[in-house]
């Protein structure tokens, strides 16, 4: 038993989970509008997600407590070193442009970590934190596809990009509101400064915006449709739960899994 423990622990702390829910993002984009990307596409954007949080989550610590890092911390450098190599020998595989622009968000997780303007990175501005990852993530999901697939992005893809950013921002209200006793007062983060019951109440409007777009589509798919609702009623449920004092994988298993299944979702309705 203490064996799966660990496997599991090291499944959520070493950014695996999170990295197959943004995986599980593109894939929701892929099939609502039939792309082909390359297949060399699907390992990059896993591999840098992973390394990306990582870097995110563990740069400090490590550069803080080098000498003294846990084993399990070390692991997960180690894990997440390897990545990065693999990250940037498939990158070599992929086309100018789509590096370019997936380098263009890679930049704000960059500098979400790395202090760049007095002494303060991204995460420090009061208020951007949950915006700045919901542009990456709808960035990475949404746009980069379509830039990989050689496809033009039309009215309906900047209305997906929008409803991403605003998925997204859902889907990090619980983790918002897990942090409010230990978030500093300068991060002003939407539970800070609304509460946490107006900051759930935001999140069910965001939902319902999110899901009213839909109609505005030209062209809406009805399987995409039936599985957004599903995944915005099992997200507004998470999130109306959602408290400071919530179990330990709560936020970073259960939420953050909420993109895989939603693209179960989505295969499942499209075979009827």
């Amino acid at each position: 038993m203490k064996f799966f423990k660990r496997v599991f622990a090291f499944y959520i702390n070493s950014s695996i989970h999170v990295a197959l829910a943004v995986v599980a993002l593109l894939a929701v984009s892929v099939l609502e509008y039939g792309l082909t990307i390359p297949k060399e596409l699907w390992a990059f954007v896993f591999l840098g997600a992973l390394t990306g949080y990582n870097f995110v989550k563990y740069a400090k610590i490590a550069g803080l407590h080098h000498r003294s890092l846990t084993n399990s911390l070390k692991t997960i450098q180690v894990f997440s070193g390897i990545c990065f190599v693999l990250l940037v020998l498939i990158a070599f595989r992929l086309s100018i442009t789509t590096l370019l622009v997936t380098a263009g968000f890679g930049l704000a997780t960059f500098f979400y970590a790395v202090p760049f303007v007095r002494h303060k990175n991204l995460r420090n501005f009061s208020g951007l934190k949950i915006f700045i990852v919901a542009f990456v993530w709808a960035g990475v999901t949404v746009i980069v596809p379509f830039i990989a697939s050689e496809t033009a992005v039309s009215g309906d893809v900047l209305l997906t990009f929008f409803q991403r950013i605003l998925i997204v921002v859902a889907l990090i209200l619980p983790f918002e509101i897990r942090d409010v006793p230990y978030d500093s007062l300068n991060l002003k983060t939407l539970p800070q400064q609304l509460g946490v019951r107006n900051t759930k109440l935001l999140g069910l409007a965001v939902l319902l915006v999110c899901l009213t777009l839909e109609f505005f589509k030209d062209s809406p798919e009805v399987a995409y449709i039936i599985s957004l609702l599903g995944f915005c009623m099992l997200l507004g449920w998470l999130l109306v739960i959602s408290k400071t004092n919530q179990s330990r994988y709560f936020a970073s298993f259960w939420v953050e899994g909420l993109p895989i299944i939603w693209l179960l979702l989505f295969v499942l309705f499209e075979q009827f």
